[in-house]
């Protein structure tokens, strides 16, 4: 029996209705580099206005908000109490840790929050509503066109997806191979964890001229120059190196359907009988019921390129299948996000 509407609650409609609220509140301080700047002090709401140059107005509004989510920490009440990271957002969202997870937000507050705003354009024309709305420019081919915006770009991918490499050299045994090969490598973060964790093996980090200085300068600061190798080469146009497993983090859901498959059949084409290929992506359930961000990630793979789409498992290895792949095998890494394994 169906309940009245005097027996239900709208509560869940207001709370994701107006989640754009909140979700501004954390992308501006990551922004302003509120955490960054705070570091490992505690002060009190002036102290910490004045450090980033806001007016007084908004500003215990703007850090009690951080504090009622769980983003700061507050000692005390009213003007004199002080207002600390967390233990999150101190290892996380301070620039000056490694550990900086940032750079992600930093380009949703700046560039993809203003293109969700055309959603419903996206999804009655299938059309991207990036940068390409108004210059017409392919993303990549922007992006590539500026170095400095390439260079955020790289970083903020990085962010996102180290804590699932990490993951990744945890679970998946890599010393059952000898050479490793990561497609569309960017910085070589997906190496670099993979080469600290197994130390006999080498790898090589395949991207675009123009990525490859950058991806020698960060491995050379972790000092894996001897183990990782950044090599040049175009996935759409160049055959791949030859390697014994081959790695993609967060590149098949860039593309339309048919280059996804011209790149699993490239990497068959590379392995060796026995080689695996490793797909780093968020996939989405089967029953596309559950991994909500991996479906949010998938609409904004539309926003960003129109045709392409994250996926689910059993879409990959139907692909991989087509190519020859025999065998699979699903491997959960951090959060929504899954490694997809074929072995060939």
């Amino acid at each position: 029996m169906a309940q009245s509407a005097t027996q239900l609650n709208p509560g869940k409609i207001f709370e994701v209705g107006f989640n754009f609220w909140t979700s501004k509140v954390l992308l501006t301080a990551v922004e302003l580099e509120l955490f960054t700047k705070l570091g490992s002090h505690s002060l009190t709401a002036s102290e910490l206005g004045n450090k980033m140059g806001l007016h007084p107005r908004g500003t215990f509004d703007f850090f009690d908000t951080l504090v009622s989510v769980g983003f700061l920490n507050r000692e005390g009440n009213g003007p004199s109490a002080k207002y600390r990271n967390t233990e999150e957002t101190a290892a996380f969202l301070d620039k000056n840790k490694p550990s900086y997870v940032g750079g992600i937000l930093e380009m949703a507050s700046q560039r993809l929050y203003r293109f969700w705003h055309d959603l419903p354009a996206a999804l009655k024309t299938g059309q991207p509503q990036n940068e390409v709305r108004h210059s017409q420019k392919p993303l990549f081919e922007a992006l590539y066109d500026d170095l400095p915006r390439l260079e955020q770009f790289m970083s903020a991918m990085a962010g996102i997806s180290r804590g699932n490499f990490m993951a990744l050299a945890e679970k998946f045994d890599f010393s059952r191979y000898k050479n490793l090969l990561d497609v569309g490598g960017a910085l070589g973060v997906l190496s670099m964890c993979v080469a600290q964790k197994f130390p006999n093996l080498q790898c090589q980090s395949f991207d675009l001229p123009k990525v490859v200085p950058l991806a020698e300068a960060h491995i050379a600061k972790a000092g894996l120059s001897h183990q990782i190798k950044a090599v040049t080469g175009d996935f759409f146009k160049d055959p791949l190196p030859k390697a014994d497993v081959i790695t993609m983090g967060m590149i098949l859901h860039d593309w339309n359907l048919p280059n996804k498959k011209h790149l699993i059949k490239a990497a068959y084409d590379a392995l060796p009988s026995g080689g695996a290929l490793v797909a780093v992506e968020n996939l989405i359930d089967d029953e596309r019921r559950t991994n909500t961000f991996g479906l949010l990630m998938s609409l904004n793979m539309l926003i960003e390129f129109g045709d392409a789409f994250d996926f689910t498992f059993s879409d990959y290895t139907a692909w991989c299948k087509e190519v020859g792949f025999k065998r699979f095998e699903l491997i959960h890494l951090a959060g929504p996000c899954s490694a997809a394994v074929a072995y060939k």
